[in-house]
């Protein structure tokens, strides 16, 4: 059974937790972890590209020249495809490209990611972020105490307002409850620190 330490705030050890060996001792799937970091890329794509077909483009309405009798091509619009400032064919149009994955493939890559990250030695635990003010300043202290100044995950499932606007200002550091996290989460931060409670959630809702 995997077991971790778990410190305060001054980075020193005040206990430690185990946990579940079938969300944090996992077979690590690259395949779904790929599918899973994918299907979250693809949900945030905005999707408006969007270029003005030969209906939607000004102007165009008079037909440039008679049919017969000039010697040129038979034409009826200056907004056609093959003209300069047609329209554009079979373009870009707005389009949603989100997809559904199901469950069962996202909880199977959200224990391989936690399993990764376990191994890699990326994940760190917390007793709990009992701050004393909400300055940016001295939550930064907190982090270089513990060696933190990379990009760091926060997972926390308290209501800590203190926490929430300690961080905002620090462009590297997001902070979300373990109901939230994604495995595009875990793999994009270079550490992951828990709450303990958060930590035993994860590994009692996944096993």
């Amino acid at each position: 059974m995997p077991t971790v330490e778990v410190v305060d705030l001054e980075n020193k050890v005040v206990g430690s937790v185990d946990l579940s060996e079938r969300v944090f001792a996992a077979e690590v799937n690259q395949d779904l972890l790929y599918q899973a970091v994918h299907h979250y890329q693809a949900g945030q794509r905005a999707g408006t590209h969007k270029t003005k077909t030969r209906a939607e483009v000004s102007g165009g309405g008079a037909k440039p020249w008679k049919q017969k009798g000039t010697g040129r091509s038979r034409a009826g619009s200056t907004r056609s495809p093959l003209w300069r400032h047609g329209g554009v064919t079979h373009g870009p149009q707005p389009r949603d490209y989100s997809y559904h994955l199901p469950r069962k493939m996202l909880l199977g890559a959200l224990r391989s990611s936690l399993t990764a990250r376990l191994q890699d030695g990326a994940i760190k635990v917390v007793k709990d972020f009992s701050l004393e003010t909400h300055k940016t300043k001295d939550f930064r202290a907190i982090l270089d105490a513990m060696s933190l100044r990379k990009k760091i995950l926060i997972v926390s499932n308290d209501e800590n307002e203190k926490l929430r606007r300690s961080s905002r200002n620090l462009r590297a550091v997001t902070v979300m409850g373990s109901a939230q996290i994604h495995p595009y989460h875990l793999l994009r931060h270079e550490a992951v620190v828990f709450t303990e409670s958060a930590i035993r959630h994860c590994s009692e809702v996944l096993a």
